[in-house]
């Protein structure tokens, strides 16, 4: 297996017990809405990213998950407290250093791919280093695509690919301009479970050779399972955190979420 040189790391976001984050956000509120249709999607949630950290995040469908890892990778802004990546404050940016900063120290991985149709596999790879106007380093690209496993697909399109290779694309993507950390939202979400597992291996391998930082929105225990931490969501809420995860321990407490918002709606009526 290659491992993938380390690149030189920036400053990361230091909090008074000492921990340093990639990313992280502070009482953090966002609501939709106004009035009877208002919506509280976070509500008071303070979470920080380790460096060199895998996190995935978990909840019932509605508890906030996306929206928390939206608000902190600087894909929408928060209706108060604050997000950093790093230690940048991103409220302090205006639109055009937000989008340099996303471009430059975030790397995303979404569960549709989102790759460009009309690119070749290496093309799409360096896209966020040709919009950058960033110089490729050689060395790294190779030891990236070789890592991934696709020397022999460089010059094909998405379209000649399975959607386990376009994945591993869109990863080696989010990898090419050496982010500070990678958000990934349900990466496995549209791929069968050998491709999946593959996938969730290349992001675990990522973390630990690079020394980089992947958060993960999931709804599966077993994605779950391949991460340091997953933390716990629930109406908003931070509820829970559980280092050392398996997908045994993570599905009981999924389930015990059920049964405890089964027996609250049932107070209610």
């Amino acid at each position: 297996m290659t491992t993938l040189p380390t690149p030189a790391g920036s400053t990361a976001h230091t909090v008074p017990d000492g921990t340093n984050y990639a990313a992280q956000v502070v009482d953090a509120v966002k609501v939709y809405g106004a009035g009877a249709t208002e919506v509280r999607a976070l509500d008071g949630v303070s979470v920080g990213f380790p460096v060199g950290q895998f996190t995935a995040i978990m909840g019932p469908s509605g508890s906030g998950k996306s929206t928390l890892m939206h608000c902190a990778a600087g894909l929408d802004t928060l209706t108060s407290g604050s997000a950093f990546i790093a230690d940048t404050e991103l409220s302090a940016l205006d639109d055009r250093r937000l989008t340099l900063l996303r471009r430059e120290r975030v790397g995303f991985v979404f569960q549709a791919f989102n790759l460009l149709p009309t690119l070749t596999v290496a093309e799409n790879i360096s896209l966020p280093l040709d919009l950058a106007g960033q110089r490729a380093d050689p060395d790294w690209l190779e030891s990236l695509i070789d890592v991934v496993g696709l020397g022999g697909r460089l010059r094909h399109r998405p379209s000649e690919l399975s959607g386990g290779q376009q994945q591993r694309v869109a990863v080696a993507r989010a990898l090419a301009s050496r982010p500070d950390v990678v958000f990934a939202d349900e990466p496995t979400g549209n791929l069968d479970s050998r491709s999946g597992e593959e996938v969730l291996g290349l992001l675990g391998r990522a973390v630990r050779t690079m020394a980089r930082t992947v958060v993960m929105v999931t709804h599966d225990p077993v994605a779950a399972a391949h991460a340091d931490e997953v933390i716990m969501l629930a109406d908003g809420r931070l509820v829970d955190r559980m280092p050392n995860p398996t997908a045994e321990r993570v599905l009981d407490r999924l389930k015990a979420f059920d049964r405890s918002t089964e027996a609250a709606r049932a107070v209610a009526s």
